[in-house]
């Protein structure tokens, strides 16, 4: 009979916790080839439309419109404006912390410049959104479905972002594993990843919104069920991550104000920026003053959007996974942005692409799979060639 003195240890945790990372690893690893398959396909049909084009394809990717806006806060800080002609005022405020100071730590330790810095993050951010969709497509429907769908991201057709030293990566692969932990239960990771996406990126309000709807239905659930003594210290690690996630968002936003002297200054720099929120307002009117013929292809383009939507709804995805897609979907179309950085925007909405990768899973073989895919990812590519040797931004 054991000695009742002797207290009895546990199993570590932590080689537990390798463990499964391993697995995870090992289990994501086709994936993650897929998608940089797909992903270097896009690169090589650049790099070739660059060099017939007299380009320089580092340049297209990393030297441009917003990247150079992260570059200069990475090195020289907050404070840039720039006054256009018609008298309006460009701030640099108007971008979020947490990529300029990657690049400035990347290039701190190591020999790149920060526009390698910047292009570095980007790519291997790229990667763990990959890992990220994922983890997230095979915790629903299976690994196979977690792989169609971290390759249909990577073929999605402004995909060319993901190469270029911008937020949409490392946005995309804090946001999936954000909503892979709720999907385990693992509340307090979901609202730390948050806090970094809401440092990320103004649309981490979607993911935010994800979350606290989220536990607000379980709250509802499980008040209906009359399990309601102890509710709240039953769910304390999940009121603790939704407590945590909108701090990162709340913290730059607080920030802007302090340094601008005004509680609503970060809304001022982005209404500057032409980035306000308007209902749809300014969509419907980019519609209407577009030849028919081109205003046809866009309505239908956003009709099927809508059907992606209807389809995510009627697969009865998981609430966090479902709210994150339309929210990121319905802040991408009701803001008065430019139009044409829309279809990047709702990039990161990764769940609408669910429902075709479950019909392309079923296909009868793997090789009719891989050929749809390979067909888009060469479309893709074709796409972000023509868009970047193009003069506007994307």
């Amino acid at each position: 009979m054991p000695d009742q003195s002797t207290p009895v240890r546990s199993r570590p945790a932590a080689p537990a916790a390798r463990h499964r990372a391993l697995a995870l690893l090992t289990a994501a690893a086709p994936a993650l080839g897929a998608y940089a398959a797909v992903r270097a396909v896009g690169l090589v049909v650049l790099g070739v439309s660059a060099r017939l084009a007299g380009k320089d394809p580092a340049h297209l990717l990393g030297g441009r419109w917003d990247s150079v806006w992260y570059q200069r806060i990475a090195e020289h800080g907050y404070g840039y404006t720039v006054t256009l002609p018609d008298g309006g005022v460009h701030s640099d405020l108007a971008f979020f912390p947490l990529l300029p100071a990657l690049e400035r730590g990347l290039a701190t330790v190591t020999p790149l410049t920060l526009q390698g810095a910047g292009l570095t993050v980007a790519w291997l951010a790229g990667l763990l959104a990959a890992g990220g969709i994922f983890a997230v497509g095979a915790h629903l429907y299976g690994p196979r479905t977690g792989i169609v769908l971290a390759a249909l991201w990577g073929a999605y057709p402004t995909a060319f972002v993901q190469s270029m030293a911008y937020t949409e990566t490392l946005f995309t692969a804090l946001a999936a594993w954000s909503l892979y932990a709720v999907l385990r239960d693992r509340w307090i990771a979901a609202g730390a990843l948050c806090v970094l996406a809401g440092l990320t990126r103004p649309s981490a309000a979607a993911l935010i919104a994800a979350l606290a709807l989220t536990a607000g239905t379980v709250l509802v659930r499980a008040w209906r069920a009359g399990h309601r003594r102890g509710l709240l210290r039953r769910n304390a690690r999940m009121l603790l991550g939704v407590s945590l996630a909108p701090l990162g968002w709340l913290g730059y936003v607080v920030f802007v104000a302090v340094r601008e002297g005004h509680p609503f200054a970060y809304f001022d720099v982005q209404a500057h920026w032409g980035n306000s929120i308007d209902g749809g307002r300014a969509l419907a009117a980019f519609v209407t003053g577009l030849p028919f013929p081109a205003a046809l292809g866009l309505c239908a383009a956003l009709g099927l959007l809508g059907g992606l939507v209807l389809l995510c709804v009627r697969q009865r995805q998981p609430l966090p996974v479902l709210v994150y897609g339309i929210a990121v979907v319905v802040v991408s179309l009701i803001g008065s942005g430019y139009f044409g950085s829309r279809p990047r925007l709702m990039m990161p909405a990764f769940p609408l692409l669910l429902p075709p990768a479950v019909a392309l899973t079923g296909l009868r073989t793997t090789f009719r799979t891989g050929a749809v895919v390979a067909a888009l990812a060469l479309g893709s590519a074709a796409y972000g060639a023509w868009t970047l040797l193009g003069p506007g931004p994307p």
